[in-house]
């Protein structure tokens, strides 16, 4: 079977007669003791500038679960360093030393060369493709609204108040930088695809704390430019937005194949509303604190639950958890492998 006919990609396209494919948001992290190993000798940025390292831990749990798609290991961040930005994860989470506090610091960042300025992450995408030929890989970047946030804010938050803020008293300046970065990102979104990525995803982390109108503007719009851009390039994409469920009539018009569900929304309510959309979700990560028994049981409530199931791409509603077990994963792969079968 080529890669084009993997189960993954023709979910993608609604047409996966095969078995359910099934990976895992974060599936290269914490939770997985030999990505613990790496961790302990390199600092999380050196490990996403290292295209060796890169592809050790992209194919640790592709190999280990037998997942249907590796994605790239990265940071949705990774874009800030070359504009000027200080960027570090100092407690695991990020820090920006130089974050925009006023219009004039919109204008101070600098436009790059994103081959010349990363070439880290096409030559990773290039060695975990030589690694893993038989496996779909995933590529990735932030939305624009979500890397705003951040270079706003500098550093996480729950509400991203400050962001906000920044986007209603400087509406000039938040168009400017929104602009901005929805040119780097479908120009690093590109490099991705020519250096052999199957297929992008953009992960609209934070659009959810955004009312209906301001997703419509400073999130939809600049996702939908992007999307649009790369169209040419013959690849699936994929739109991952935290809370999605406020905005499903909005996503369902943004050109691409594939909505990534949150666990806070019912999968079947979900991929009703997108009709023409595959659908990507939406097992709720902390339910793999369960036994591997109930782990089966909430997975299989989630696939008996659709009437459709060719476009069905199983994953987490979020990133899966640190301390999640190995047992309650290998049930979750076997599981949703097992229900055609």
């Amino acid at each position: 079977m080529g890669i084009a006919n993997s189960p993954y990609l023709m979910a993608c396209h609604g047409k996966n007669k095969g078995r359910i494919p099934v990976w895992i948001m974060r599936q290269a992290g914490r939770y997985l003791p030999e990505y613990r190993a790496i961790r302990a000798t390199v600092s999380f940025l050196e490990l996403c500038k290292s295209p060796e390292l890169m592809t050790e831990v992209v194919r640790q749990p592709v190999e280990r679960f037998g997942l249907d798609a590796a994605i790239l290991f990265s940071d949705i961040l990774i874009l800030l360093e070359p504009m000027g930005i200080d960027l570090s994860f100092p407690d695991g989470g990020p820090r920006l030393a130089n974050p925009i506090s006023s219009p004039d610091d919109v204008k101070r960042l600098k436009n790059y060369d994103v081959a010349a300025a990363l070439p880290f992450v096409a030559e990773g995408i290039r060695q975990i493709k030589r690694r893993l030929r038989d496996t779909p890989l995933i590529g990735f970047a932030g939305s624009p609204f979500t890397l705003a946030c951040y270079l706003i804010q500098g550093k996480g938050s729950k509400d991203f108040d400050q962001a906000k803020r920044f986007m209603h008293q400087y509406p000039q300046a938040a168009e400017e930088l929104i602009s901005f970065l929805s040119d780097i990102t479908a120009r690093y979104l590109g490099l991705q695809i020519d250096a052999g990525a199957d297929t992008v995803q953009i992960f609209e982390s934070w659009g959810g704390v955004l009312s209906k109108g301001d997703f419509c503007d400073w999130s939809a719009r600049p996702i939908n430019e992007i999307f649009r851009r790369l169209d040419t390039k013959g690849v699936p994409r994929t739109l991952f937005v935290n809370n999605v469920a406020p905005y499903l009539d909005v996503v369902k018009e943004i050109d691409c194949e594939v909505v990534g569900v949150d666990y806070r929304v019912d999968l079947s309510q979900a991929a009703a509303a997108m009709p023409g959309k595959a659908v990507q979700g939406n097992l709720d990560p902390s339910v793999l604190f369960e036994s591997p028994e109930r782990v089966r049981e909430r997975t299989m409530q989630i696939l008996e639950g659709l009437d459709q199931h060719d476009n069905l791409i199983f994953n987490l509603g979020h990133g899966i958890q640190p301390q999640t077990p190995i047992a309650s994963v290998e049930a979750l792969v076997e599981t949703v492998h097992g229900f055609r079968s």
